[in-house]
């Protein structure tokens, strides 16, 4: 439990001295402090006003620019170390393999939900300070959805990086898995059914194993709980799921997702060459 520990604390010291967690952390609070200097709060769209406008506006911001920055600054996490022969080094200590692997997403875990979760933070502080009205079911909710998006893209993360052999691969692989999830299984899923190849329940309930499309959807059901927003798509996830119930599953999935991914990363790291 020590060592577990101790290869957490030096990662994350680690990426707190690198360059990419200042951008990281800028990209985020930037996003806070820009919505602050545009007025949103003092502005009503769609019947979002206040904070609830606000915290709207940045989760569908977050989710484009969360799960992409995640598996460019992790998927190096092992074979960056594996390059520069770091992990050689560190299992010359007495650690064993599974202290190393879980340590390093322990640590690596920390730096990439702490700065999405302290602009929160920051956007109900200033909120308080101007007396605005707190929606605190939602901040709670939402980070609930944070924290589990995290973990689903950082066990992607550390599953490319367990069986890859360069930093240059995983970086590739990376950002197709993030274009992929993004952008094409929603083009490929609306071809098909714009061509009537297979029933739109098979369909939608396919877009649903995509983490960050369920993520998408219950963050919009938690202001617009008929999800009128998203035209016929709704009426199937709305005779399928209470809300309620698709919410907690938007949280528990893409959790489950990640420690899947995670200890398959564990299961080819322990099994493959080291070095």
């Amino acid at each position: 439990m020590k060592n577990l520990a101790l290869i957490a604390y030096l990662d994350l010291k680690e990426s707190l001295r690198a360059k990419w967690f200042i951008v990281y952390t800028l990209v985020f609070g930037g996003m806070i402090a820009l919505f602050f200097i545009a007025g949103v709060t003092q502005s009503q769209v769609m019947g979002f006003s206040g904070l609830s406008r606000l915290l709207l506006m940045y989760i569908q911001i977050t989710i484009v620019i969360l799960p992409i920055f995640i598996l460019i600054t992790t998927v190096r996490s092992i074979s960056g170390d594996r390059d520069t022969h770091i992990l050689e080094y560190m299992l010359s200590f007495p650690i064993s393999l599974k202290q190393y692997y879980w340590g390093k997403i322990i640590g690596r875990f920390v730096t990439v939900f702490l700065p999405v979760f302290f602009a929160m933070i920051i956007a109900i502080v200033y909120g308080m300070s101007i007396g605005a009205s707190i929606p605190w079911d939602i901040f709670f909710l939402y980070t609930g959805l944070l924290f589990s998006l995290s973990s689903a893209f950082l066990g992607i993360a550390f599953f490319i990086s367990s069986f890859v052999k360069t930093s240059e691969v995983a970086l590739g692989i990376s950002f197709f898995v993030w274009i992929f999830l993004l952008a094409f299984i929603d083009i490929a899923l609306i071809s098909l059914m714009m061509q009537n190849r297979f029933e739109e329940g098979f369909i939608i309930a396919i877009a649903l194993l995509n983490p960050m499309e369920i993520f998408r959807v219950a963050a919009i059901s938690l202001f617009d709980p008929e999800l009128t927003v998203m035209g016929p798509v709704a009426y199937y996830i709305l005779d399928t799921f209470a809300q309620k119930i698709f919410v907690l599953f938007s949280i528990l999935y893409p959790l489950f997702l990640g420690l899947v991914f995670a200890f398959l990363g564990f299961v080819i790291f322990t099994k493959k060459d080291l070095v």
